[in-house]
């Protein structure tokens, strides 16, 4: 069984939410199995700036799918979009 690294961009739903706790949030929403190994930011436009996590999965678990379920259900996240994906 691999691994799978996927950067995730979610974006917030206003450029007033606190950024570091978007972030913990996504943390503990991650379904069992996935870790986030590390968090980028993206300044988007007009002070809305994307998270970037790159979240590890296991191959077999049907791929980002529950990541992106999770992190959509997440208070303050307007959108949730895969941004790459590789093999570990």
């Amino acid at each position: 069984m691999g691994k799978v690294a996927a950067k995730i961009k979610v974006m917030p739903d206003s450029p007033d939410v606190d950024l570091d706790a978007l972030q913990e949030r996504l943390e503990q929403s991650l379904p069992e199995g996935a870790k986030i190994s590390g968090f980028e930011r993206d300044d988007v436009a007009f002070g809305l700036v994307a998270l970037l996590p790159t979240v590890i999965v296991p191959d077999d678990t049907g791929g980002t799918e529950a990541v992106e379920e999770a992190f959509s259900g997440v208070e303050d996240v307007e959108s949730v979009e895969v941004d790459s994906v590789g093999r570990l």
